[in-house]
């Protein structure tokens, strides 16, 4: 009899602030992240067995390019070098987010399949090998391991305790281009500044006190963004065009932004009235927390 395929959802990541803090001797910059996820994403699924495989699959699948680079089987085979009798088997990739979008669909989708195979083969959530098999894979894994509120520092590597945030409706919105993390960091032309050495928010933040605290917060790779995409600068003044809108800005990387809302109806609203006028654009209503 065949085991039963295992199921898990890999939510996409927002990066609801993103400081950076300077460019470190290795290549890789410094920064600071406020992360949370929505009730939207890909999902993948595990049929457990001896070989490993995977399939990719869904609308977006399109986008995505040879297998073989694919942090889902890169997280599996990280695993494996730390647990040699780890049961791999096939992965099922539902390819419902955008690629290179901001929204570390390419890590959610490795972090799943980390839980996938912690429970194939009863490995307890917190045990070490995950965690570094996670960091192995990529510098946004590790968070998305457990796909709760944090505060990122350093390159990612590390996070605060998980964050009990208010839930936020909000719209994502992909103009369709994909933007290349490594030249969007590349183009940031801030000055260096001391890395704080205590990353915090504020205890019990309300909804409108987490609105008060984001405006002081920005995304520091904006600017260098839009330089290689204008388009990103289209969608952030959509977003803030519409009726309700509180705050709009890009996620990570980009080219995804998002813009937040009070209550999900006008969020709904919102994405309804972004379609008649962009329907070309990748537009998904959500709730993050």
């Amino acid at each position: 009899m065949r085991p039963a395929a295992l199921i898990e959802t890999a939510p996409a990541k927002v990066n609801l602030s993103l400081r950076v803090f300077g460019r470190r001797p290795d290549g890789y910059h410094e920064l600071v992240s406020l992360v949370t996820f929505a009730a939207c994403g890909d999902r993948v699924s595990l049929l457990p067995g001896r070989e490993l495989a995977l399939n990719v699959s869904g609308p977006q699948a399109a986008q995505i390019g040879d297998n073989a680079d694919n942090l889902v089987l890169k997280a599996a085979r990280a695993l494996a070098e730390r647990l040699p009798s780890v049961s791999l088997g096939t992965f099922d990739l539902d390819k419902r987010l955008p690629v290179a979008a901001g929204l570390g669909g390419g890590s959610a989708d490795a972090a799943a399949a980390l839980r996938l195979l912690a429970r194939a083969n009863n490995l307890a959530t917190a045990d070490m090998r995950l965690y570094e098999a996670a960091r192995a894979t990529g510098a946004d894994v590790p968070v998305c391991l457990e796909c709760r509120p944090r505060l990122m520092a350093g390159i990612g590597d590390r996070l605060s305790e998980p964050l009990d945030l208010p839930r936020l409706d909000a719209v994502l919105v992909n103009p369709g281009v994909p933007l290349s993390t490594k030249l969007v960091f590349a183009g940031w032309t801030g000055a260096a500044a001391l890395v704080p050495a205590d990353f915090a928010v504020p205890p019990k933040l309300g909804k409108e006190q987490l609105f008060d605290y984001l405006a002081t917060e920005p995304n520091d790779l904006e600017a260098a963004a839009m330089k290689l995409a204008p388009v990103v600068a289209d969608a952030i003044a959509a977003l803030r065009g519409l009726r309700g809108c509180r705050l709009a800005r890009m996620s990570g990387s980009g080219a995804t932004c998002f813009g937040l809302f009070v209550t999900a109806a006008e969020a709904e609203a919102a994405a309804s009235a972004l379609r008649r006028t962009y329907p070309s654009w990748w537009i998904q209503p959500t709730a993050l927390g």
